[in-house]
């Protein structure tokens, strides 16, 4: 597979996580076929391990996703700008302190906004709570999937 080609399925897996962040869109999805495409087009056993691992890492993430209540982020007053925030938060913890700095990172994300928004500790920490509560772990359960086959991808793409 060429260069140009890796970079387009690296950008639709971006696109995929963004996508997760995004009401309406199927971004972990997206991220699975372009896992898909690179494995159909560079048909290697790391590749096909990575889609079988990123098959039951989706799959375990719906199951979590049902178990969860359902997504009301519009009733706990989650903006677009919070989700920017928590998205680079998961992003900038999932590098920083590898692979689980994303869980705390989310919230971290969420946290700054409200801290910023609303200007005291209890009031940013009690709207986290609620975010959470309203589908904020479904979103991040989701996100956090993602990274993890953004990463095996990644991983594999370099080293494998």
């Amino acid at each position: 597979m060429g260069a140009w080609e890796l970079l387009l399925v690296g950008l639709v897996i971006v696109a995929g996580l963004c996508g997760v962040l995004v009401p309406g869109v199927p971004g972990s999805w997206l991220v699975w076929a372009a896992v898909l495409w690179w494995a159909l087009k560079d048909p290697q056993p790391v590749a096909w391990a990575v889609l079988v691992g990123a098959t039951v890492v989706l799959l375990l993430s719906q199951v979590v996703r049902w178990a969860l209540p359902p997504r009301r982020l519009g009733a706990s007053g989650a903006t677009p700008r919070m989700r920017v925030y928590a998205g680079a938060g998961a992003f900038l913890g999932f590098f920083l302190i590898p692979v689980v700095g994303a869980l705390p990172g989310f919230m971290a994300g969420i946290y700054l906004h409200e801290r910023l928004r609303l200007g005291r500790h209890g009031e940013a920490m009690a709207a986290l709570r609620t975010v959470m509560r309203a589908g904020g772990s479904s979103v991040l359960a989701e996100l956090f999937a993602c990274q993890l086959i953004a990463g095996a991808w990644l991983g594999a793409v370099v080293w494998g």
